[in-house]
């Protein structure tokens, strides 16, 4: 895998939380950007999507993304929390961000 997943806890409301650590030796540093490496977007969802579908048990598919906005760029190494938080309005949907621990 090409991040460390520290922890994952899943509460009663189905309120997913990560500790999660991306290595600088990670492929999806290479070339994004050169001497100022950071995250890809891509690769952030990804990630997203792969914390959902472990604490669902493998059951969770993903349809679709809507709005999506990057705040603050990732950085080899950083320690990050990914919180998913389910939508009232759609049985498998979730509201998602990253953030620095």
């Amino acid at each position: 895998m090409w991040y460390q997943l520290i922890d994952i806890k899943s509460s009663e409301d189905r309120e997913i939380r990560a500790d999660i650590q991306v290595p600088a030796e990670s492929p999806w540093f290479d070339g994004h950007f050169p001497g100022e490496p950071v995250l890809p977007g891509l690769a952030q969802i990804s990630m997203v999507f792969d914390v959902i579908q472990k604490a669902s048990d493998g059951q969770w598919r993903a349809s679709s993304v809507n709005r999506v906005r990057f705040k603050r760029m990732i950085r080899p190494d950083d320690l990050l929390e990914v919180i998913a938080v389910p939508l009232a309005k759609e049985a498998d949907g979730f509201s998602f961000r990253i953030q620095s621990r």
